[in-house]
């Protein structure tokens, strides 16, 4: 009796585990997207389209595959490198009844709750543990979420810049399907994945570099930037985009992900100058130097998109959330404040949750002191 008690119970166990994973490898393959020839009739038409891929308009240096070596043993030596010392401080999200004039909450990484003439715009929003197809492996968060996206107010607006999965989140977005009414605007090519996450069409606003849509009194244009795509094996087949969001009285370029590139002179000279810029500063790497900006290309862009270093305000994103480059926690924040500084720009920093009123004096807490 015993004997067959024992038999069932590791019967049981077995079938638990085969189950498990049966349904991660199903989370992992609907994570993904959507495949090559379901996206392929959307992007087809555009003149940034051709033999199958976008492309930049600043080539970048190609990853090579004689590279992976040193890549896989970076990344098993770096150890507890780019973690912080200590928990990383959350503010208690603040959210007014009605947007601000010009104001912006930082949730982490690229994810933004950003306020422009009283509209309010959600920016490359992740919600996951994981930036990952799988919740069980990848890139773990290094602090919560500041707030559930369940108390997120209703907004104007969700802009993804690309398809990476730590600023396109299946989870997330499926969430925002069903707690919020607004519309997703996405480069070429992404519409592909919500479709196939349920997303409803109507919903979906793709857009190619130099278009623009209007939701209410704000025009949401898309703008180049120098970065690549892909979820799965296929890369490049969905376009990557910085944004310009545009209201009567203010204007804000989010950056997303992207490298320096010569065509932030030209889109200055269309769309600048902006009130504030959010522009990325970790994660960069001379093992990817032309995708990713270093601190002080963040603020070169702030510097060109403006076209002098005292307007606007810069607020720094893609940093302190996930460990996806080499260098410590702390590093990005401190380059940044000593290039600030050197170029005279002013920027605002906050931390995760905090909103800030870039109308009224700029916050000057330090908070991410002693996180190295």
């Amino acid at each position: 009796m015993l004997r067959k008690m024992a038999w069932a119970g590791v019967g049981a166990a077995v079938a638990a585990s085969v189950a498990s994973g049966v349904l991660a490898a199903w989370e992992a393959y609907r994570a993904i997207g959507a495949p090559r020839s379901r996206i392929r009739p959307y992007v087809a038409g555009s003149p940034n389209f051709s033999n199958g891929t976008f492309r930049n308009t600043d080539p970048a240096v190609p990853f090579s595959p004689r590279q992976a070596p040193d890549l896989f043993f970076s990344i098993v030596l770096r150890g507890n490198t780019g973690a912080p010392a200590r928990q990383v401080p959350l503010a208690v999200p603040l959210a007014p009844a009605s947007a601000g004039e010009l104001a912006a909450a930082w949730f982490g990484h690229s994810s933004v709750l950003v306020e422009v003439d009283g509209h309010r715009v959600l920016t490359d929003p992740v919600w996951s543990e994981r930036v990952s197809p799988s919740q069980r492996l990848g890139p773990r968060r290094m602090h919560p979420v500041p707030v559930k996206i369940s108390q997120l107010p209703q907004v104007d607006a969700v802009v993804i810049s690309h398809d990476h999965y730590d600023h396109l989140d299946q989870r997330t977005i499926s969430d925002l399907v069903r707690l919020q009414a607004a519309p997703f605007v996405v480069p070429l090519g992404i519409g592909g994945h919500l479709r196939r996450w349920g997303v409803p069409e109507r919903r979906i606003i793709e857009l190619d570099w130099g278009e623009e849509t209007a939701v209410g009194e704000l025009t949401i244009s898309c703008a180049p930037a120098r970065h690549f795509s892909g979820r799965g094996i296929s890369r490049n087949v969905t376009l990557w985009a910085s944004w310009v969001l545009r209201g009567p009285r203010r204007s804000v370029f989010f950056g997303g992900d992207s490298g320096y590139t010569d065509s932030f002179a030209d889109l200055g000279n269309r769309h600048g100058p902006f009130d504030l810029t959010l522009l990325p500063i970790g994660a960069y790497s001379d093992q990817w130097p032309d995708v990713h900006m270093t601190p002080e290309e963040a603020v070169q862009t702030h510097c060109v998109l403006n076209g002098t270093p005292s307007a606007g305000v810069m607020m720094p994103i893609h940093w302190g959330t996930f460990n996806l480059g080499f260098h410590s926690w702390m590093e990005p924040i401190v380059r940044l404040t000593r290039a600030k500084e050197a170029q005279g720009v002013r920027t605002a920093a906050p931390m995760p949750g905090q909103r800030i009123d870039f109308l009224k004096p700029l916050p000057r807490n330090e908070w991410w002191l002693g996180l190295a």
